[in-house]
């Protein structure tokens, strides 16, 4: 078991988690209305599933790797509509004058949806397929304590970053009046509907 693979682990959940996408919009924007641990939860929800598509290709789960990619279409679709969904809902959405403390069941539906969202790619299982076997953590090679190291350090290294990006977006908070944060809320939503109307026309 060499300590160098929680290392490289950290490195590829910083690297998944760091290009801005809906999810990193939706944290932005969430922090935004809702403060820091609003943003951070969401991030949180995502780091949960990419550590749990790692796990599935580090530890040589084939049959759920088999049994997600061939659910790929009700998968894609799920996540493109409630992409959709949660664009036009931020675009309609009144901004407040201050950041609302999120209450746990708050918190609970923003962990759960970006969950949603990540889990309902299992394309992310064959990148992090790839990326493990040329790690030399392929499943045949049932080095599991390697792979346990590894997937550590997926969740640790996706998890800094959303504690990153929520931390950056709180300070930055107190120069945005109502009127940008209305834009935020337009501009953030048309994104987020722009990622579901993509996901959904690449199932056509």
């Amino acid at each position: 078991m060499d300590p160098i693979f929680f290392l490289k682990g950290l490195a590829l959940g910083l690297a998944v988690a760091a290009p801005v996408g809906p999810i990193g919009v939706l944290c932005i924007r969430r922090t935004l209305a809702h403060g820091r641990l609003s943003g951070f939860v969401t991030g949180l929800g995502t780091a949960t599933a990419d550590t749990m598509y790692a796990s599935v290709a580090g530890f040589g789960l084939t049959s759920v790797a088999a049994l997600l990619t061939g659910m790929r279409f009700w998968m894609a679709l799920v996540g493109g509509l409630f992409l959709c969904y949660l664009g036009v809902v931020t675009m309609l959405s009144q901004p407040a004058t201050q950041a609302a403390t999120a209450s746990g069941r708050g918190l609970l539906g923003a962990y759960l949806s970006s969950f949603l969202l990540t889990i309902t790619n299992p394309l992310t299982i064959l990148s992090f397929a790839a990326v493990f076997a040329a790690l030399g953590i392929a499943s045949g090679n049932h080095d599991y304590a390697s792979a346990a190291l590894l997937v550590a350090g997926v969740f640790a290294g996706s998890a800094s970053w959303w504690f990153i990006l929520s931390g950056v977006t709180s300070l930055l908070r107190a120069r945005f009046d109502a009127r940008w944060l209305r834009w935020v809320n337009r501009v953030s939503g048309l994104i987020i509907l722009a990622a579901g109307i993509v996901a959904l026309g690449s199932l056509i």
